[in-house]
């Protein structure tokens, strides 16, 4: 299809989207005003809920760079009502999948067989189904179980358009609140992760990388990948069996709990400061959960990786608020790699108050992720009229911070759900100075990190 036909179609869609709901809470206002007071607590829940199943239906169906935003949502916003958040986790892994004849001619163009060609067994219906390809179990040729993603044909220049509409949305986002935004360079920044998550041999290749990496690690599994039936569009992997996130919430005690939430924690933890390179896509459908909380780790398609100046530029910030708790430091550093600009005038203390808040557990001894907090953390984050607006109107984010920021939010979220207690301070520091383990799984790690 023409590219400027798709941009036309799906901004429509998006359009009508924004127009339906927009009517809806129109409606919703008018219902609410007349209504009891011991009335508008169920109409609210209502809106939000009807509001979040049509947005998961319309992004469910367009795939792309719009779907991945919603499955962002669907497990950050924890503001919204229980069956609000379970419509968006479709988002998640369980999207409307392609007709089996099209998965099927995508293996045809890629692999020169159709799927019951090329394997043993095959099964027609995708078992997940997420924003750029489908999941389908499989067997080889040679007997193993594998699990093979195929690309849903045309989603390159969906996700393209969506960036370009993308990059609207940030022009008018900084029209209003971030008017220091530099919106193109973010743009730039997303658009080449998600160009790199198109091509199935660059996550190929970055999960046999990380594989490696974690090979015999203590707490740490990665499946391997096929590499003879693996191409540009269809990626094969080792078949690993194990529990949904939801379904692992549901069934896991609270030591299960606490050692998924760890594990989770301390793989980020260990890519981003020991590998500077990490998986930017952290939502909850790229885990598998064994009953004693064993994590596998899945879907390396958007792996950003720091350069050496990258990373230089980015760490004194980060630890002007984890190490030194010292908000004259983070405002020097954050003029320096352009956070804030000079001149900006803000008083160190609330730009300290307002750019610490996704770091709190991080600057006390000991504390408990909680819903709570994830939903406190971001209202206050997203409170263009509160009390830090000075900060978020004089605010940029350097484009190289972009994927870290979704991962610190991501990974709150789903500790968040877990109810992870922990001394996460004393844990980040194990990774940034090289203190001391502070859990027996901090232990496991240095253990096998000095093999």
């Amino acid at each position: 299809m023409n590219r400027r036909i798709l941009r036309v179609r799906r901004t429509a869609r998006v359009w009508r989207l924004m127009a339906r709901n927009g009517f809806r809470f129109v409606g919703h206002r008018g219902r609410r005003l007349v209504s009891r007071d011991d009335r508008r607590e169920h109409l609210d829940s209502q809106f939000l809920i009807r509001t979040s199943e049509d947005v998961a239906r319309e992004l469910g169906n367009m795939k792309g760079a719009l779907m991945k935003f919603g499955q962002l949502l669907s497990f950050i916003m924890e503001a919204l009502p229980p069956e609000a958040q379970r419509a968006l986790a479709t988002l998640q892994s369980d999207a409307p999948p392609m007709a089996p004849e099209a998965a099927d001619a995508v293996l045809l163009a890629e692999l020169g067989a159709p799927a019951r060609k090329v394997f043993l067994d095959w099964t027609a219906k995708p078992i997940a189904a997420a924003s750029v390809g489908q999941v389908h179990r499989a067997v080889t040729r040679d007997g193993r179980d594998v699990a093979v993603k195929v690309q849903y044909p045309g989603v390159g220049d969906a996700i393209e358009t969506d960036l370009d509409n993308a990059e609207g949305l940030y022009r008018l986002l900084g029209a209003f609140a971030l008017k220091g935004l530099d919106t193109r360079a973010l743009v730039d920044e997303l658009r080449a992760r998600m160009r790199e998550e198109l091509d199935y041999r660059l996550e190929a290749a970055n999960q046999r990388e990380f594989a490696t990496r974690f090979a015999g690690h203590p707490f740490v599994r990665i499946p391997g990948v096929d590499t003879a039936t693996s191409t540009a569009r269809v990626l094969t992997t080792e078949w690993i069996d194990g529990l949904s996130f939801g379904e692992f919430l549901e069934t896991a005690s609270p030591t299960a709990r606490q050692r998924a939430g760890e594990s989770i924690w301390r793989f980020t933890q260990y890519a981003v400061n020991k590998l500077r390179a990490f998986n930017g896509d952290p939502h909850p459908g790229n885990y598998r959960f064994a009953h004693d909380g064993g994590v596998t780790f899945l879907d390396f398609g958007l792996v950003k990786r720091w350069t050496a100046d990258e990373w230089e530029r980015l760490q004194p910030s980060l630890e002007a608020i984890v190490i030194h708790r010292d908000p004259e430091r983070l405002l020097a550093a954050m003029e320096a790699v352009g956070f804030l600009s000079t001149g900006h005038g803000l008083a160190a203390d609330v730009v300290f108050e307002y750019v610490s808040t996704p770091y709190t557990p991080y600057l006390t001894d000991r504390f408990q992720f909680t819903r709570d907090f994830v939903k406190d953390a971001m209202a206050t984050i997203i409170d263009v009229k509160g009390p830090h607006a000075s900060v978020i109107e004089r605010l940029n984010m350097p484009p190289s911070f972009v994927i870290l920021d979704r991962v610190v939010w991501g990974v709150s979220a789903i500790l968040g759900k877990l109810e992870v207690e922990a001394p996460w301070r004393a844990m980040m520091l194990e990774y940034i100075q090289g203190s001391a383990a502070a859990t027996p799984m901090g232990e496991a790690e240095r253990s096998w990190a000095g093999k």
